[in-house]
């Protein structure tokens, strides 16, 4: 295995952290203050960073993206981990499932999306189906040559921003000796559609200004062209697009804990009491090098899932052992950089509370903990006949 970073991977993280630490820090304390982007904020960033040439880096240069592969595209991901959420969505990463676009989709859909013109969201969790996809109750049923959608999504991150939304929706459903079985559809709806409507969602204590939502779809109708995938292909699209969502969780995870642990650090080697450092007394000392050491495990695992996927080998697993860990250790190391700054470390003068609550959620989104540990435990057990 290759560890070291080419002179192109040095300089991709060299430039994305330098645009973190000079468009998206001065603004956070603001955006965390308020819970709302400054009025042009958005398009400011996505601007530059359309000028920089790493708008929709995660697309192949065909369609007008920088071409990343996963580890190049993990990279950048780690570095974005460092700043707000609400503002590094406008660093713009459209979702991959819109390679799937065919025909007309491509010059609706796509390529506006890859030049920046058009902004996506992807919906899938409802109210009563969250982990079990299959339990969604939204529907789509065929009136004609279209399609009737009825139904509710919620938790839906970047649909404050979006001009179009990807959806996935239940078609159908097949009896199996398993009990009844839905068959999904993916849609690409457009915010304007009638019968469909966005809504403020729930206020979060993670990720301030970086807003969830609610869609609601009330006879709402779409053509047959705007099916994305086949029809009853849904699961099909969300495999082949969607599993790497979990490496940019687990990317994310890294990049937020290096700036929490580089707070602890600074702190620990300048904070004194007792006429030196507190880093020099072993329960500080010991807490930093637990910190780097769970910090380097998950870089290395999350590093190691994407080179996998760049290789064309399996790795649903070792995904999902990035996602887990990372996002479990990320709670440790924020909690740790906040007991090391003592009573300081839960004032808003530092972000490391943000930091905390932040972390709660990675927990939860793009699989539970719970929902990792079943993909590793079947992926493990299954050849085994067990």
């Amino acid at each position: 295995m290759q560890f070291d970073l080419t002179e192109e991977q040095e300089m991709i993280v060299s430039t994305v952290r330098s645009f973190v630490e000079n468009e998206i820090y001065p603004y956070e304390a603001e955006v965390e203050r308020t819970g709302e982007i400054p009025e042009g904020l958005g398009e400011q960033i996505k601007q530059k960073v359309i000028d920089l040439g790493f708008y929709a880096c995660n697309f192949p240069e065909e369609v007008g993206g920088a071409g990343l592969n996963h580890l190049d595209f993990t990279l950048v991901e780690r570095e974005l981990g460092r700043g707000s959420m609400a503002l590094t969505h406008f660093f713009g990463r459209p979702q991959n499932i819109l390679m799937a676009c065919e025909g007309e989709q491509r010059d609706r859909y796509l390529l506006p999306a890859v030049r920046g013109e058009r902004m996506d969201a992807l919906a899938m969790t409802e109210p009563g189906a969250g982990s079990d996809v299959r339990g969604m109750k939204c529907a789509a049923v065929r009136d004609g040559g279209d399609w009737v959608i009825n139904g509710n999504k919620h938790f839906i991150s970047g649909a404050e921003h979006a001009d179009f939304f990807i959806v996935f929706v239940a078609t159908g459903e097949d009896q199996t000796p398993k009990g009844p079985k839905k068959r999904i559809t993916t849609f690409l709806v457009d915010r304007d559609t009638p019968g469909f409507t966005v809504r403020n969602g729930y206020k979060s204590v993670s990720h301030r200004g970086y807003k969830n939502m609610v869609l609601e779809f009330d006879d709402c109708r779409l053509p047959d062209w705007q099916v994305l995938g086949e029809v009853d292909g849904g699961f099909a699209v969300m495999n082949e697009w969607l599993y790497a969502t979990r490496i940019t969780v687990a990317a994310f995870c890294v990049g937020r804990a290096r700036r929490a642990f580089d707070y602890a650090l600074d702190y620990a080697a300048q904070r004194e009491q007792f006429g030196q450092p507190i880093g020099r007394f072993q329960g500080i000392g010991f807490q930093i090098a637990d910190m780097i050491t769970e910090i380097d495990a998950a870089d290395l695992l999350t590093l190691s899932a994407a080179a996998r996927l760049d290789r064309g080998l399996p790795s649903n697993r070792e995904i999902a052992s990035a996602k887990l860990y990372a996002s479990e250790m990320l709670a440790r190391v924020t909690d740790a950089a906040i007991q090391i700054h003592g009573g300081m470390g839960l004032m808003d003068d530092y972000p490391l509370e943000r930091f905390w609550r932040d972390a709660r959620v990675e927990r939860i989104w793009d699989g539970t903990s719970e929902i990792q540990r079943h993909i590793i435990s079947r992926d493990l057990l299954r050849p085994l006949g067990a």
